[in-house]
């Protein structure tokens, strides 16, 4: 009985060890994704490329922002603004604000989504703190901006885009140690 008792603890202990990191590596997992895919807001456009693209005044979008933090993580972040219309092929500028509210070094990611699915083809980004880590010293704070256009091909039902970030603590072992060094 002792053996068998023995064996599920080291399984359980196993499947824990396995599951901690997988949630490690969910960030860089999921950048690879949206890389090769372009899907759920991680498409970089040049601005080259969006120099191209016509603004079409006779339609407006709202655009809805929101932010959270994963469990845990000892940031604050938000945006400045929670709501804007924008015309497709417009470049529009939202600033978004994060404080390290630890008393230690810790580095960020934003991880982001976008509603509808289908809207997410045409949400184009040319810059954006979620394409980069963010660490911040224990106290410091930050406004981060997201330069964004919706495409003007964007379906004619779609008259609402959400935008959402989540924040993760993206903190590696060795730049926690040398923070605290």
């Amino acid at each position: 009985m002792k053996q068998a008792n023995k064996k599920m603890v080291f399984k359980t202990l196993g499947i824990v060890g396995l599951m901690t990191a997988f949630t490690f590596a969910m960030v860089p997992l999921y950048n690879v994704f949206c890389e090769i895919t372009g899907i759920n807001g991680k498409v970089l456009v040049s601005k080259e490329l969006y120099e191209k693209v016509e603004v079409d005044k006779s339609r407006v979008v709202t655009v809805e922002l929101i932010t959270s933090i994963h469990r845990g993580m000892p940031w604050k972040f938000e945006t400045t603004k929670h709501k804007i219309d924008v015309h497709p092929g417009e470049l529009n500028e939202v600033m978004f604000y994060a404080k390290n509210l630890s008393g230690k070094t810790i580095t960020g990611q934003a991880v982001p989504s976008v509603a509808p699915s289908q809207a997410s083809f045409y949400v184009s980004k040319t810059e954006c703190f979620c394409f980069d880590q963010q660490t911040l010293l224990a106290g410091e704070e930050i406004n981060m901006p997201m330069k964004f256009y919706i495409d003007p091909d964007l379906p004619k039902s779609v008259h609402t885009v959400t935008m959402s970030y989540q924040l993760f603590n993206a903190t590696s072992d060795e730049s926690a140690a040398a923070a605290g060094q």
